[in-house]
């Protein structure tokens, strides 16, 4: 669990983990992934020089993991029955994975026209997965399907295959491209890109860094972007109300530690810059 103070008063963020991992297409264990995100968050600093911000000073709300399943409806059905009553609360929902495919469940609980930032190696918008509809691997066309694209904005993708480019390009889904981040555009694009909104939910999949940088994810795809270029990016947010967000593919499995330390570094800016 999240070591957190109540005696600070109301919670600014509520905590919840998918210990989920079953469509995973490469490497298992990312249900591991929500503790591993919570152990290395107890033990880095939380105090945050650029934002003038301590964490230490806050409270936390860490309410445990979800009930372990391998059925990915039954899943669904939990993530979006949680994330629909803590709405209620009107605090900052923070979502712990588990595979991508949690994402279906949680930001599709949020009000509709909330933004919909994410950031992946994969534009995961597959028909469908090992003859899987409900597959990590096409959680964002369900996305669409239900809900739309004109809300979606995808940052960082470079594996794909030639079916998602062209349903991509069929629904005019906004990209910031591999490159755009490399030439040193990103933090601006996504700045502008969210500035439309008044509140976004944003999806942060650990395989859109290097695996250099990030090498415990369930699919590590070569050629990414470095760290420095993931949080400047992230720091680019400030300024929009993030009303929820889930860090996901998280795998300890093969993780250094490198890949957690990242998770957990995103969960404390992310809380961090909400109380700005």
């Amino acid at each position: 669990m999240i070591s957190s103070s109540q005696e600070y008063g109301e919670p600014v963020a509520i905590i919840f983990g998918v210990p989920f991992d079953s469509t995973h297409s490469y490497k298992p264990g990312t249900k591991f992934g929500p503790d591993a995100i919570r152990d290395t968050f107890n033990n880095i600093e939380i105090f945050h020089p650029q934002l003038q911000l301590d964490l230490e000073s806050v409270n936390i709300e860490d309410l445990g993991n979800t009930r372990h399943t391998v059925v990915a409806e039954e899943m669904l059905t939990m993530v979006q029955k949680i994330t629909t009553e803590l709405l209620q609360r009107n605090k900052q929902i923070v979502i712990l994975g588990g595979e991508h495919l949690i994402t279906l469940g949680s930001y599709t609980s949020f009000p509709k026209e909330t933004g919909y930032l994410v950031f992946d190696a994969h534009y995961d918008l597959r028909d469908e997965y090992a003859d899987n509809k409900l597959s990590h691997a096409a959680y964002l066309r369900r996305i669409v399907e239900k809900r739309g694209a004109e809300n979606i904005i995808h940052v960082g993708a470079r594996a794909f295959v030639k079916d998602e480019l062209s349903f991509l390009t069929e629904h005019n889904i906004k990209i910031i491209s591999d490159k755009d981040i490399r030439e040193g555009y990103g933090p601006k694009l996504v700045k502008d890109a969210i500035s439309t909104f008044d509140k976004i939910y944003t999806s942060f999949d650990l395989d859109v860094l290097d695996p250099a940088f990030a090498p415990g994810v369930g699919n590590p795809e070569a050629n990414g972007i470095t760290s420095r270029e993931f949080f400047d990016m992230v720091y680019s947010i400030e300024g929009t109300k993030v009303t929820g967000f889930d860090i996901v593919e998280l795998n300890p499995n093969y993780d250094s530690g490198a890949t957690a330390s990242l998770a957990a570094k995103i969960m404390s800016i992310m809380i961090a810059l909400n109380l700005k």
